[in-house]
């Protein structure tokens, strides 16, 4: 065999294993897109209506977390991120429908009809045993609302109305931190609806919202000639507050990674500053 035909073999044989590693490895990438497509696929065929993503969230639903009560116009930081996160996980906005709930149904254990419930939930050990959560996509702070012509209109600390009559929302943060920062006796009720009408018709003192509703709660009038005292220091949610999905659900671990990409590529921060960059000058109260 001459020295040019071992060359030209030895040129075909590269050829042809250069070839075959080629097709090998975008086979390799076909199949690595076709398992992520099909992955996404199942997601989309899990919910509550095949290729629906069924979220639920207050009635009414109040700003700045949904605007004008529509969570389906995208608008208010909860909406925006309920899209953002449905979007993450495979579903256009054509592809969601919004429910409603009431508080304490969304996390009670048993059955529920909706896929994901977005509603201010801070995420407590006690909690996680009845519904999953996601990570926390915002840590809220607890503020105190008097009426303008209260007598504890100037007071500057906590302990200056701990003789007033204190009301917050059963089984909210809220709550919780009312009772360990200000007195053991707080009145509760049901929802913020009813906590803001007993303020509004002076059956309490002072009542504990989260900052963003507190400031919205007098903005659009829902408590008259009300006033917020100050955020209570040291109320900033350690845990945050998550999207609740029921027990166990197949898409908690979609939504987990869809908050989690959300807040790393700085989408969360970003929705923060659109929607709630007004909630933080504000005094505190010691």
């Amino acid at each position: 065999m001459t020295l040019m035909s071992k060359n030209n073999i030895i040129r075909m044989v590269a050829a042809s294993l250069s070839t075959l590693l080629l097709i090998a490895g975008s086979g390799c990438g076909s199949s690595a897109t076709s398992s992520e497509s099909s992955q996404a696929q199942s997601i989309t065929e899990e919910t509550l209506v095949p290729g629906t993503l069924t979220i639920a969230t207050g009635e009414p639903a109040y700003a700045p977390y949904v605007i004008d009560n529509k969570p389906e116009s995208g608008k208010g930081f909860e909406s925006a991120v309920a899209y953002a996160v449905a979007e993450k996980m495979g579903f256009t906005k054509d592809h969601v429908k919004w429910t409603r709930t009431t508080f304490d149904a969304a996390i009670a254990p048993g059955t529920k009809d909706y896929d994901m419930n977005i509603q201010q939930f801070s995420i407590t050990p006690e909690r996680k045993k009845a519904v999953d959560f996601t990570p926390a996509y915002y840590n809220s702070t607890q503020s105190v609302l008097i009426k303008s012509d209260s007598k504890y209109a100037n007071a500057k600390s906590l302990n200056e109305i701990k003789s007033g009559s204190i009301g917050a929302m059963v089984g909210s943060t809220s709550y919780t931190f009312a009772k360990s920062k200000i007195k053991d006796d707080i009145q509760t009720f049901n929802d913020n609806v009813s906590l803001a009408q007993a303020l509004d018709s002076k059956q309490v003192d002072a009542i504990v919202f989260d900052t963003p509703a507190a400031v919205q709660a007098i903005q659009s009038g829902q408590i008259k000639d009300g006033k917020i005292l100050g955020q209570i220091e040291g109320s900033t949610d350690p845990e945050g507050a998550g999207i609740v999905l029921p027990k166990d659900s197949k898409l908690t671990k979609a939504a987990s990674k869809a908050v989690t990409d959300l807040t790393k590529d700085g989408t969360m921060k970003k929705l923060q500053e659109t929607w709630l960059k007004e909630y933080n000058d504000i005094p505190v109260l010691k």
